[in-house]
This record gives C-alpha cells, structure tokens and sequence, in this order.
C-alpha cells in the first residue's frame, strides 16, 4: 500500500487524471535530493494542479509547489497525449515530455516517449528516472538543455490520464510487460510472413509431385488393323 492515495485532477468539473508516486524526487547539480512525495501527495497540504489540461487526445498534469528551498517557482508538468494506432487496433497513451520549470524563468525538458501504455489502461513503472541505473526513461531534450544539469525520479509511478471514470485506477499496463504498439506490429509482420512462407512451401512441394507423377506416366499404344494399313497402300 501507497503511504498517499492518488492525487486526482479535475477539468471543468470532471475528474480526468489520476496520478501517484511511492516517491517523487529531483536534483539540481550536486545540491542535496529534494524529496516532493508529502507535497504532491498530502491531504494536509494539497499541491497546486492549476494549468493542468484534458481533452480526448491532450492531457497536461501541472504541478506547481512555489518556493522550495533554494529553488523559485518550482513547477512540474508531465505533457502526455492519445494516439491511435493502425497496428494495434486501440488508442495509446504516451507521456511526451516532462518539463521542470524553476526561478520563475528556467526550464529543463525531458523526453519521455518510452513511457506508453493502452488507453484503456493506467500504466504503472517501478522507476520512471533521468538515472541510468533506471533505464533512464527520462531523457534531457538536448545536451544543450537545463535537463543535463537535473536529476528527478518517480518511484512506483503511477498515471491515468484518458478514460478516467472514477476516482480509483483501471487494471495497470506495467512498463516491463505489456506489448507496445512496435511490438505488435512487428508480430502481425512476422505472422504474415510466416503464412506467405508456409504457402510457397505448399505449392513447391505440390509442384514436385506433379513432375514425379509426368515421369512416371506411361504412353498408351493403340496398335492399327491391318484393314487401315491395307486401305492406306491401296491410296499410294
């Protein structure tokens, strides 16, 4: 069990993401790790969700905390969109970007594209993370980005941003599991290849019987009367 229930977000009176975190924490150069789990997730003291955004394929979580430390204006927003995909028959769920956004001005954006999951799903990761040791899901935009200089975790995450009917989450996409548009795709290609594969083999093998069969085949003599032969030395 979460020590938080999730935090939900609401858009024109309607709730449209759920969202939690064991852990959410961020570092900026070598200063000391700023833990931000009590304040997203406290009942007592309730992050700030203004700015966030949904529609049927856009939903922004923007989480704004002020001053933290030697940190001004502190703010973080997960940008996630709805796809549908071809491939995979369904809609999917992508976590485009996260951006942090700090002394009023600056701002470090992580791409975040590996982070996917059904639409009818929540998705769930142990770590999403700018760290290595992660698998580093959260990648800096640019080397010349705020980004390089930051480090931030999400630690048994959590999100559901389409199809939210509830204040709980549905069934959970884990991020070590399920089958990605790519993937699915790529099995549809293999199974057709394979049935082309098996067909061809099909009419080669039908066409090596049909020439055994042409060589072993006898040729019929119908031997003439001796009226014919006589008839025709008659003619000549």
């Amino acid at each position: 069990m979460l020590p938080y229930s999730p935090l939900s977000v609401s858009y024109n009176g309607k709730t449209c993401i759920l969202f939690r975190a064991r852990k959410l924490a961020i570092r900026y150069r070598n200063q000391s790790l700023v833990d931000l789990t009590e304040r997203t997730f406290s009942p007592d003291a309730p992050v700030d969700t203004k700015g966030s955004f949904c529609s049927k394929d856009k939903a922004i979580l923007n989480l704004r905390f002020g001053d933290v430390e030697d940190l001004r204006g502190l703010s973080i927003r997960l940008q996630m969109s709805n796809t549908f995909y071809e491939s995979a028959g369904q809609n999917w769920f992508t976590l485009d970007n996260v951006y942090i956004h700090y002394n009023w001005t600056h701002e470090a954006t992580f791409n975040a594209t590996d982070v996917y999951a059904p639409s009818t799903n929540s998705y769930h990761c142990q770590h999403v993370s700018s760290l290595q040791k992660y698998d580093t899901l959260l990648v800096p935009s640019a080397n010349t980005d705020h980004a390089a200089h930051w480090h931030i975790t999400f630690t048994d995450f959590q999100i559901q941003a389409f199809n939210v009917h509830s204040s709980k989450f549905v069934a959970a996409s884990d991020c070590a599991t399920f089958f990605t548009p790519a993937i699915l795709m790529g099995l549809i290609t293999s199974l057709i290849l394979l049935l082309v594969l098996a067909y061809a083999l099909h009419m080669v093998v039908h066409l090596k019987h049909i020439d055994r069969y042409e060589e072993h085949k006898t040729t019929v003599y119908f031997p003439r009367s001796t009226e014919a032969e006589s008839t025709e030395k008659n003619n000549l």
